[in-house]
């Protein structure tokens, strides 16, 4: 394979051949290991001699180290190169599934976890940023966005398939130890693939102040919806720690503002926000996710606990999600130069509620997998599918080339953050609907309601979307003349003011550099 470089759009280095695969490999493992071993939870517990309490820490301390990092890594990528920040992470990632992999005590699993989602959250934003930055808008970026986006939700349905296969076959370990060979290829690619790091003398410093609020604002209101299931939404330690949260929180805004104002790079400028692309794809982001991975996570219940299914046969009940995922992809990357980002976001958000909808009607204790499964995985996937494409496209409409890891860290924390929220509230909708009954109707009863409230959260993304997101779109049709590049090299002060007066979104910041 040559690795002559190809074509990159005006200002940025040029690409290797293999810039695709990397990123690709990125998105899905990421998204591969926030699932991969729930299947393998009973086992790990059993050989490692987990509390039953205890268990779920397997699962919420990745949740907890990538959720809290995501911006720190996104603005880590900015500041001290991309290159530099992805190779860290992919060495993160790559030990910590090695030492989880022979961990010897509960406690070694759980901070390799820990460790795993801190360079999860090095690798997430850095995907998307390098995307925006070596693909000009139309074509070329509709289809790298769209095997981004699917390789994030085919990450997602793989881990459960892999989780299953795995563990039936070669034992928990090898849920941790299969990273290890696909990290060890993605680094001998990084070199050919992802161009070097060009950091100016000016570069920006870190601000420290804001990485510390939002990390640990973010990882205590992380802790306090994963804690709901056990100690209840009521209860004294959930109402303190999501009291905890939003003070972090707020006064990191206020720091964020206050940084923005004497223009000292703020590690999120709140100045993205007022635009509407923006504003609209993290929204929708987060109600999307809220909704799609606790459907993820009830499916895999509904279908080992109601249907009686094996790890093996569950995971392979996955694999029309897969196909309706791809599916979808394809729709949006050949069609959204056509109808835009708002119009692809509000027919897959909808497209995405109806599938979860038949889930609540069609789930029961004596379903099928034709009847019950088949048909809504196949809906709901499609409409996901179709939303990848136009979501990272709206994300980072109109950022400049120096803050696409501001806007990709902030639209992945939007992604997981939405799922958090979304598993702890529909775990409780859950539960109440089942009642104090065990049976397989109870728990169908309690699944139905879970994917009803699914399919609302969906539908409300669609809603948002079609309120807050302009009516022109924010890509260029493919074969359109590219606008006339300005003879100035946008910084982030421009970009706000530019961004303030109503720049043609269809013009993406980060091919100027």
């Amino acid at each position: 394979m040559t690795n002559s470089p190809t074509h990159s759009p005006p200002g940025a280095p040029a690409r290797g051949p293999l810039l695709l695969p990397v990123l690709l490999t990125v998105q899905f493992l990421v998204s591969l290991d926030m699932s991969v071993v729930n299947i393998a939870l009973p086992d790990m517990g059993a050989d490692l001699g987990f509390a039953p309490e205890s268990l779920t820490w397997v699962v919420n301390a990745y949740a907890l180290a990538f959720g809290g990092l995501l911006m720190l890594g996104g603005r880590l990528a900015d500041l001290m190169g991309r290159r530099r920040t992805l190779v860290a992470g992919f060495v993160l990632f790559g030990a910590a599934s090695l030492a989880g992999g022979l961990a010897q005590s509960p406690g070694q699993l759980v901070a390799a976890r820990a460790v795993q989602g801190a360079g999860a959250a090095a690798l997430a934003p850095v995907a998307l940023a390098l995307i925006t930055v070596h693909y000009t808008a139309g074509r070329a970026r509709a289809r790298a966005l769209g095997l981004w986006g699917a390789s994030g939700a085919l990450g997602g349905a793989v881990g459960i398939m892999a989780g299953g296969l795995l563990t039936d076959w070669a034992g928990w370990r090898s849920v941790m130890l299969i990273n290890v060979p696909v990290v060890l290829a993605a680094l001998a690619a990084v070199r050919p693939g992802i161009p070097a790091d060009r950091r100016g003398a000016d570069a920006p410093r870190l601000d420290v102040a804001g990485a510390l609020l939002v990390t640990a604002g973010t990882s205590v209101l992380v802790l306090g919806l994963v804690r709901t299931e056990t100690v209840g939404w009521g209860s004294a330690a959930t109402v303190g720690t999501l009291a905890a949260a939003a003070v972090l929180l707020g006064a990191f805004c206020a720091v964020e503002i206050r940084g923005e104002r004497r223009a000292r790079g703020p590690l999120l400028r709140l100045g993205l926000l007022t635009h509407r692309p923006v504003l609209s794809a993290n929204v929708f982001s987060l109600l999307m996710s809220s909704g799609q991975f606790a459907a993820f996570y009830f499916t895999s219940l509904y279908l080992q606990e109601v249907m009686a299914y094996g790890p093996t046969r569950a995971g392979a009940a996955f694999l029309p999600f897969c196909a309706g995922i791809v599916a979808g992809t394809v729709v949006a990357t050949r069609t959204v130069g056509r109808v835009g980002e708002r119009a692809l976001l509000v027919a897959g958000g909808l497209l995405g509620a109806a599938g979860f909808g038949w889930f609540a009607l069609a789930v029961g204790a004596d379903g099928t997998f034709a009847g019950s499964i088949l048909g809504p995985s196949l809906v709901a996937s499609v409409g996901i599918g179709m939303c990848f494409v136009p979501l990272g496209t709206a994300a980072t409409s109109g950022v400049a080339a120096e803050e696409t890891g501001m806007a990709s860290g902030l639209l992945n924390s939007s992604r997981q953050l939405g799922g958090s929220i979304g598993l702890a509230v529909l775990v409780t909708v859950a539960s109440s609907a089942t009642g104090a009954g065990g049976g397989p109707g109870a728990l169908a009863d309690g699944y139905a309601a879970a994917f009803g409230v699914a399919a609302a959260l969906l539908a409300a993304a669609a809603l948002a979307t079609a309120v807050l997101h302009g009516r022109r779109p924010s890509v260029r049709a493919p074969g359109s003349p590219t606008p006339p590049r300005p003879a100035e090299t946008y910084t982030s002060e421009k970009s706000s003011k530019n961004l303030g007066e109503g720049v043609d979104p269809g013009v993406s910041r980060s091919t100027h550099q």
